[in-house]
């Protein structure tokens, strides 16, 4: 398995050899990251995650953040801009209560649990709360994330408390400083003995209303008791001679990255990865998906009709035209892959945004601030619709060749997401590059007019995307900023192989 941090995948690996399969281990590794990764992982959060099992269909289980079913005006909101310092970037995010949409994690980990696995929820607890009540040394990537987002992680006291340095007032917890969550794992212990219900109908449930809706939220009781798990047959694409599953509407990372593919299909048959023209194509894909997104009004809303309009022949055919005709002249997110002995394969990307600031009382988490993600929220803040699955670029996917290959992989890093996973899946599927090096070869990414180049490539490479894009940013670090892809991959020529992204820290572990 690959994840984030060593003791996510170490909690995956513990599940793994007492008998658990690729989805226990799934279950167990992100009740892990709760505590090991918490600015990316919270029972506050929600997400995705694929499923493959070696026999039966593919499902992805949609378990992301809903909006409340009633708006509180907006001058009643808790709800303060802040600023998160990446160093060579800055982003604006919002946070406060205000900022609270309904959680799916604790749902989504339960169901996962209840449709594929093979052991107990307690069990499946059991690192994430011995973790929880030891402790663990912060480790370098994550004392560099919980900096970025100070402002969100010392907003309040009980924040403050939890994330504080020990040794340096107003700052967050350096790395090498002992990170507890005893409260958590309190809660999780319950959660392994009562379930779900606990969460979303018992005492958490009337904790969360008691905290959000009496001090400046919108998400109410009535929103926990509705809230459901998704089942969603995944959006099925062909790169290459793989079979490539994604993640359908509503959420837009799948289909775009399925876009992109399309664009760079002939390309990519003739093409070496280290060739300037290959990455001008590539380049240039991400700007036409850019422009395909708002052309077909993903940028707004996605659903069915929006994703055939963008997959559609015509369309496609359009922009491969462009492509054909060129010259050559920047969220807290975490992922896991898992598979097992016996073929299971998941993937799993969550996310808590960047926190709302508050910690529940009593259990010692932080709920999400999607209301206050600007990314998610196209409409503006305030103007969301009610009772409805937010969108999401997270892209758990899975791959096969007939049963001679299987991979599972995705990435963390907001609007990154789609372009980190895009050019591994190139570097693996068209190049045959092997599976670490195409996690770990520099990468670029266009937003907005502006092409980012992360260090590694060479010079003369460098010089002529610079002379082809006008407005870029050349990066002297591999960084944070380009995602985390970590994967997985059984062959029956390789058998089983990983890769943790070092960008994020990532590790990949052998049961």
């Amino acid at each position: 398995m690959a994840a984030g941090h060593p003791a996510t995948a170490a909690a995956s690996v513990e599940i793994l050899r007492a008998g658990g399969n690729a989805y226990d281990a799934a279950v167990a590794g992100l009740s892990a990251a709760c505590i090991a990764e918490p600015v990316l992982a919270s029972l506050g959060g929600g997400g995705f995650l694929l499923a493959q099992p070696a026999s039966g269909p593919a499902t992805l289980f949609d378990f992301f953040a809903q909006t409340p079913g009633r708006a509180r005006p907006a001058d009643e909101l808790d709800f303060e801009p802040v600023m998160a310092d990446f160093g060579a970037v800055q982003q604006e995010f919002h946070t406060g209560l205000g900022a609270i949409a309904t959680p799916g994690m604790v749902a989504g980990l339960f169901d996962i649990n209840k449709s594929l696995g093979r052991l107990p929820m307690r069990d499946l607890f059991a690192p994430a709360i011995t973790l929880a009540r030891d402790g663990l040394p912060v480790a370098e990537m994550q004392s560099f994330i919980k900096h970025a987002v100070t402002p969100i992680l010392l907003y309040s006291p009980a924040a403050k408390a939890l994330f504080e340095s020990k040794t340096e007032a107003g700052k967050t917890l350096k790395a090498g400083e002992i990170f507890c969550m005893a409260e958590l794992a309190d809660c999780l212990d319950a959660l392994g003995q009562e379930g779900a219900r606990l969460f979303y109908e018992g005492e958490i449930a009337a904790s969360i209303e008691n905290q959000a809706t009496g001090h400046g939220g919108s998400l109410r009781r009535t929103d926990l008791e509705a809230y459901q798990v998704i089942h969603r047959p995944p959006l099925r694409h062909s790169f290459a001679g793989y079979e490539v599953l994604s993640n359908p509407a509503p959420s837009s990372g799948g289909p775009l990255i399925a876009f992109a593919l399309a664009l760079l299909k002939e390309s990519a048959a003739s093409a070496r990865p280290e060739d300037a023209a290959w990455l001008d194509q590539l380049a240039h894909a991400m700007a036409l998906t850019n422009d395909a997104r708002r052309a077909t009004g993903l940028d707004e809303q996605v659903d069915d009709e929006r994703v055939a309009r963008l997959l559609d022949s015509p369309h496609l055919s359009e922009h491969r035209h462009a492509m054909r005709n060129r010259a050559l002249k920047i969220g807290g997110t975490t992922h896991l892959s898992v598979i097992d002995g016996d073929g299971n394969a998941a993937a799993a990307t969550v996310s808590n945004g960047e926190g709302c600031g508050h910690i529940l009382p009593g259990c010692g988490f932080m709920l999400n601030n999607m209301l206050g993600e600007e990314d998610i929220n196209p409409r503006g803040f305030f103007n969301w619709l009610p009772d409805q699955r937010i969108s999401s670029m997270m892209s758990p996917t899975l791959v096969n060749r007939g049963n001679d290959q299987r991979f599972a992989l995705g990435s963390g890093g907001s609007n990154r997401i789609r372009t980190a996973i895009l050019q591994v899946l190139c570097n693996r599927l068209a190049f045959d590059i092997e599976f670490a090096e195409a996690v770990e070869r520099p990468r670029l990414h266009y937003e907005r007019g502006l092409l980012h180049i992360e260090h590694g490539f060479g010079e003369d490479l460098v010089d002529i995307l610079c002379n082809q894009y006008h407005d870029h940013k050349v990066w002297p670090e591999r960084n944070f900023f380009f995602g985390g892809v970590h994967g997985v991959e059984l062959s029956l020529a390789h058998g089983l192989n990983g890769a943790g992204d070092s960008r994020r820290g990532g590790v990949a572990v052998r049961a």
